[in-house]
């Protein structure tokens, strides 16, 4: 087995690692390929691709993102093998916490090498769309002067200094506005379309208006006001996952966090 770099000629070769439903996932590993703070990993034997993973540095953070091992060759070591190349090169980048979220495939490997849970994510799904009200008079596109509040916020929420993937996203993103105060923010093109509220009233009503477009919605457990929302509407739980971390417990607001961004960014 040999553990090598990820580069971009190998993506279309790891199509037969991803599971089902996973397409979705190439356009993602695409992008750590050519992303200076992105570092993906392949394990070989011989000269076929059995397990990849990627390490997302921001800072004195790391998320591990799209560690997979082909079923044929599960239960050998793989995934831990991986998942420890990964950690060494967060600690050669000076992190003191990694972050990742596990599938139930996933967890007891990340237990081994030393990662606990921190929280859970629900994960709600429609048939279709719901049918909302006017879009709230306080929610607004997203204008250059509202910049220095999301980074604010954004801070205090994730624990993490992630601005320069949010920039980004600004520019087709909502904020959610009282008397020139932003109380929330969502943007819909960056991973599963991130909201973040201060206030349970910006929230909702963020949450409100991207299911008028969107079928599923992924949050933190801690959001009380978001679940008890999407009971109401004809949503059901379709699963949970962990989010585990390694190193340094940072504070974060789970409780704020109205819609995820994805598995490799929380």
């Amino acid at each position: 087995m040999n553990l090598l770099p990820l580069t971009h000629a190998d993506v279309n070769l790891i199509t037969e690692l991803l599971p089902p439903g996973w397409d979705t996932a190439l356009p993602s590993i695409s992008f750590y390929t050519t992303s200076d703070f992105c570092f993906p990993m392949k394990l070989t034997v011989g000269n076929i691709i059995v397990g990849t993973g990627t390490a997302i540095i921001h800072n004195d953070v790391a998320w591990l993102a799209h560690i997979i091992v082909h079923p044929d060759h599960r239960n050998q070591g793989i995934g831990q093998a991986i998942t420890k190349a990964l950690i060494e090169i967060a600690n050669t980048k000076c992190c003191t916490t990694i972050y990742l979220l596990a599938t139930e495939l996933g967890e007891p490997v990340y237990k081994k090498v030393g990662f606990e849970t921190e929280a859970e994510y629900l994960f709600f799904k429609s048939e279709r769309p719901v049918q909302s009200a006017d879009q709230d008079e306080h929610i607004l596109p997203y204008s250059n002067d509202y910049l220095d509040q999301i980074a604010i916020l954004d801070q205090q929420v994730s624990g993490e200094d992630r601005m320069f993937h949010l920039k980004e996203h600004l520019t087709d993103g909502f904020v959610f506005v009282i008397d020139d105060h932003l109380e929330g923010y969502y943007l819909p093109t960056l991973g599963d379309g991130l909201i973040i509220a201060a206030t349970t009233a910006a929230g909702l009503s963020l949450m409100k208006f991207r299911l008028a477009t969107k079928d599923f919605a992924v949050f933190p457990a801690d959001n009380k006001s978001a679940e008890a929302l999407l009971r109401q509407y004809p949503f059901t739980e379709v699963r949970r996952q962990k989010r585990m971390r390694l190193g340094i417990n940072r504070h974060w607001e789970p409780s704020m966090i109205y819609n995820r961004i994805g598995g490799n960014l929380g």
